[in-house]
């Protein structure tokens, strides 16, 4: 047999055994579901329009593109300019970027925050409702989707069912 026939077998068995294998398992993102609701994309919205927060985002792009612009003068210019001239030119390069690396913590700081307050938020209701589908489902095997899940039938995946119900049970509250 050659290697294309081999691996049109393996595949074969791989997908019928897949067949018997499905019922009963189920596939979730949490992270997706819960940051997916309105309550968690309302929560997204507070903190882009909060004083501090639309600052810091301003500066940090006020500050890459002023880095960006010395570096393609420093490029353009490399040959006109002394080595005085490149060192401080090389220098202020160096400060955008530690700033820029101390705006992105803030920034990704008080991103991180909101995401902690929504799941805390969350969490009692996240696990109500999993164990709800996980009845009504009947779902014997919940994976968690991650990277080291390389394929899932979108049937398998109640990662939406999960933000449909989160969000009906905000609107009650």
């Amino acid at each position: 047999m050659n290697k294309f026939t081999k691996l049109n077998i393996v595949a074969l068995m791989l997908f019928s055994f897949s067949a018997y294998a499905i019922d009963g398992v189920a596939v979730i993102d949490m992270r997706t579901a819960v940051l997916s609701t309105q309550s968690a994309q309302d929560a997204f919205k507070a903190l882009q329009e909060d004083a501090d927060y639309a600052a810091n985002v301003e500066s940090f792009r006020a500050y890459q593109t002023e880095r960006q612009s010395l570096a393609e003068r420093l490029q353009k210019e490399a040959e006109t300019l002394s080595n005085v001239e490149i060192a401080e030119i090389q220098k202020d390069i160096q400060n955008k970027t530690k700033e820029l690396e101390f705006l992105l913590s803030k920034i990704q700081g008080a991103e991180e925050e909101t995401t902690q307050k929504i799941f805390v938020a969350t969490s009692a209701s996240l696990q109500k409702i999993i164990g709800e589908l996980i009845s009504a489902k009947q779902i014997k095997l919940l994976l968690a989707k991650s990277e080291s899940i390389l394929f899932n039938d979108a049937a398998l995946d109640i990662t939406d069912d999960v933000t449909s119900m989160l969000d009906v049970n905000n609107s009650a509250d």
